[in-house]
Parts: C-alpha cells; sequence; structure tokens
C-alpha cells in the first residue's frame, strides 16, 4: 500500500513537472507552533483538559469508593438494600462516563472549544497559502505536517517562513 502511495506521488509530481507546474510545501505544524496566539489557545486548552479530567478522576474514585464500601457492608445488608446500592453504584458509573463523553467525546465540549480557539488561525494560515499560491503561480502546496504524504522535500521550496511573514509574525 505504502509502495503504491509512493509511486503515485511519484508519478503524480513527474506529470506536473513535465507540464512547467509549480510545487511546494509548507509545514503548518512549524507555522502554528511560531504563532503567539496558537500558544496562548493551547495552554487554555490543556489547562481545560487537565481541568475536566481531574473532575472525571474525582468521580471515578467517589464510584470506586461507594462499591469498596458496597462490597464491605454487603453481607450485612439486605437483598433489597444490596440492590439499591448497586443500581446507585450503575447510576453513578453512567454519569460520569456521559461526563467523560461530553467533555471528551468527538463533539465534546474540549472539540468544541478548540475549534472556537485554533480554527480562525487555520483559515487565516489557509487564506495566507492561497495568497502566496495564486501570487506564486504555484499548482500545488503540500502540507508537510499532514501526514506521510512526502517522502523527500528540498528546503528552497519550504514557504512556512513567507506564510507566518504575510500573517505578520516574525520569526
Amino acid at each position: 500500500m505504502k509502495k503504491l502511495a509512493f509511486v503515485s506521488i511519484i508519478t503524480f509530481l513527474s506529470v506536473f513537472s513535465v507540464l512547467g507546474q509549480r510545487f511546494a510545501y509548507v509545514d503548518t505544524e512549524y507555522i502554528l507552533e511560531n504563532i503567539p496566539e496558537y500558544q496562548a489557545a493551547q495552554m487554555e486548552l490543556n489547562q481545560l483538559s487537565q481541568r475536566w479530567q481531574s473532575e472525571i478522576e474525582a468521580k471515578f474514585a467517589e464510584i470506586d469508593r461507594m462499591y469498596r464500601d458496597y462490597q464491605a457492608e454487603s453481607v450485612l445488608l439486605p437483598e433489597e438494600m444490596r440492590r439499591q446500592r448497586e443500581e446507585q453504584i450503575i447510576e453513578k458509573e453512567r454519569e460520569a462516563k456521559e461526563l467523560q463523553m461530553r467533555r471528551f467525546g468527538r463533539e465534546g465540549d474540549l472539540f468544541k472549544q478548540r475549534e472556537q480557539l485554533v480554527k480562525p488561525l487555520q483559515d487565516q494560515i489557509y487564506n495566507a497559502i492561497e495568497e502566496i499560491a495564486t501570487r506564486g503561480n504555484y499548482a500545488i502546496i503540500f502540507d508537510k505536517a499532514g501526514g506521510g504524504n512526502m517522502i523527500y522535500s528540498d528546503v528552497r521550496h519550504d514557504l512556512s517562513d513567507e506564510v507566518l511573514q504575510k500573517m505578520g509574525y516574525r520569526r
């Protein structure tokens, strides 16, 4: 599979080279690391994540305590009381798992917060890249940070610093 992807990329680049098209790459990870607003957003997201994780861990610790207490007392409890305590523990565990999903799930609070803080910066980067690509007559600009799409890259084609400069940031 990797061999097929590699051959496809080489063929694709060869066709564009023959046609005289220009291509370049940027490293969006590098660009983001050099934007102070991104660093601040990451710190805020990390603090939120840690606070929410502590909240969830406290709930699971409470459930663990309830279960240990239940095990210690279960032999002395009547059947009805045992069933009530089991249901309480199960309900608390369900609530804790729901909170975990609400905070960290696919469409959870952390995802929404990240989108609110980081998406505007990503949009700025995209707009700067689009303007540079149009001005420089580039047919394709790859994202080096986007995964294993690039096997080799010549630093002469790295436009990351130019994107930062275009956005008003100095390195």
